[in-house]
């Protein structure tokens, strides 16, 4: 039996040893003894998968071209510096090839001894092959996958013959956030190469993979936790937590309320946890954010003095409070669109690259809030986050919400011309460009006559060839609106 403190000059003679026991095993007679409980078990799983032991080679499932994708999107692809830099000089010096494999046992990267690579080819070893235990039998990759623990496996040990001059180390690698297997690390070379360290080299690897895992979770919880601590602050108090995208809890109100993990169902908007509260469920950008069923910020926005903001097509943007109108200069203007578009509030830090970009200054974002409040009276804007007491009647909105139902003639009513066409702040760049392109869109694609024939007319349409090539097409030759349409196209032709 081989184990961790076989000589390699044994080797050979071990594999000779294992071939009896497979051609006993598998039905030739003989009294050799059974293998290893763990190979046992897998040639088990794989004939009840019925894999031939006579098969050549695994499937090829992705090609060159779909792996760059696929590696790029997988949790390992972060982690291939630190396995190149422990296992493939390591490979190369034994003769081995370093071997990467996802979840269901696809090899998405290899590395390790040239002069084996072609060897390695030649039985299947390469990149888009799939190595479960489903589709090639007993192997060290799949079986590692199949038992999740590290295994070896040695010559016969395998399932197909065609790896009987073959030996393997694997071990699996675990999301630290979930706990479920992403993939496997492997070693695999001639029989008689095999290292008795190899085993807890791999296994070694792959503890390390799953470390430095861990630490590039703890950095993105904590940028996710950054950005998203507005959304529990708003909260002023209320039970709350913030849900990674897994369901883990990274930031609660108050501190130890909530278990670690919350598993959170698509869709839903309610969940119960195992104490018996029932907690509203809303999805941010990234993550959730939990807090009790209330009707406290609808009660607030009720009792909240409205606020009506005009900052489309207007030189001059206004704003209405009940009935007095303020005209608006552009940077105010410019954070209560941030504002709208972000009701439950933005940090100094998050406007003010909202508004300004990397150079801007928190220090004169404070000022210019400073001065908006003073505008409005500070029961309309309120802070830490900053954030307006009550949503804004503003046009904009009212443009982006028709435009992301499909209703052209909605948006359209709605809009009286350029979002603050003076304003070079990048989150109304980003915001007006889409209302600019969404509703030209909606118009080029609406056949109805007379709603094209408005926005051929609207500061947004005048001037746009293509509207009026469409519109013209819509047209009846005996409409009377054709003549000055015609003669418009005409002109902007010129």
């Amino acid at each position: 039996m081989l184990d961790d403190e076989t000589p390699a000059t044994d080797l050979v003679a071990d594999a000779m040893r294992l071939r009896r026991i497979y051609d006993d095993d598998l039905g030739t007679g003989g009294h050799t003894g059974p293998p290893r409980a763990v190979v046992s078990d897998s040639w088990q799983r794989s004939l009840a998968a019925h894999v031939d032991p006579e098969r050549r080679t695994p499937p090829v499932v992705y090609g060159p071209d779909d792996l760059p994708h696929l590696r790029e999107g997988h949790p390992l692809h972060d982690v291939m510096p630190l396995l190149r830099t422990t296992l493939v000089s390591i490979a190369d010096e034994a003769m081995h090839v370093m071997l990467v494999t996802d979840a269901e046992g696809h090899i998405l990267w290899r590395d390790g001894a040239h002069g084996l690579l072609h060897s390695a080819d030649e039985v299947g070893l390469f990149e888009g092959t799939r190595w479960s235990e489903e589709a090639i039998g007993t192997n060290a990759m799949g079986t590692a996958l199949a038992v999740d623990a590290p295994v070896r496996i040695h010559s016969a040990e395998h399932l197909v013959r065609t790896y009987h001059d073959w030996t393997c180390v694997a071990a699996p690698v675990h999301d630290p956030d979930t706990g479920s297997t992403i993939g496997a690390i492997d070693i695999s070379g001639p029989l008689h190469t095999l290292h008795p360290a190899l085993v807890q080299l791999v296994s070694a690897t792959a503890q390390l993979a799953e470390n430095q895992l861990k630490v590039r979770l703890a950095i993105a919880d904590e940028r996710l936790r950054v950005r998203n601590m507005p959304h529990l602050t708003a909260l002023r108090g209320a039970e709350g937590a913030l849900l990674s995208s897994s369901g883990r809890v990274i930031a609660s109100e108050p501190y130890g309320r909530f278990p670690e993990r919350i598993r959170i169902a698509d869709g839903v908007d309610r969940v119960q946890l195992g104490d018996g509260r029932e907690m509203q469920v809303e999805q941010l950008g990234e993550g959730y954010l939990l807090h009790l069923p209330t009707r406290r910020r609808a009660r607030a926005a009720e009792k909240a003095p409205a606020v009506a903001l005009r900052f489309t097509g207007n030189p001059t943007p206004q704003i209405t409070l009940g009935d007095r109108e303020i005209p608006a200069s552009p940077r105010p203007a410019e954070i209560l669109t941030a504002l709208a578009l972000h009701p439950d509030g933005l940090t100094g830090e998050q406007l003010t690259l909202m508004l300004y970009g990397d150079d801007g200054n928190p220090t004169t974002m404070r000022g210019e809030i400073h001065r908006l409040r003073a505008l409005l009276g500070t029961e309309h804007l309120l802070t830490r986050p900053y954030r307006l007491a009550a949503a804004p009647n503003a046009d904009f909105l009212r443009v982006r919400t028709a435009l992301r139902a499909g209703h052209a003639r909605e948006a359209l009513d709605a809009c009286r011309g350029e979002l603050l066409p003076r304003s070079d702040a990048p989150a109304v760049r980003e915001l007006r460009d889409e209302l600019t392109a969404g509703l030209r869109h909606a118009l080029l694609a609406s056949d109805d006559t007379d709603l094209v024939h408005r926005f051929s007319e609207h500061p947004l349409g005048a001037e746009d060839l293509e509207v009026h090539e469409h519109l013209l097409d819509l047209l009846a030759s005996d409409d009377p609106r054709r003549a000055a349409v015609a003669a418009r196209l005409e002109r902007l032709l010129d």
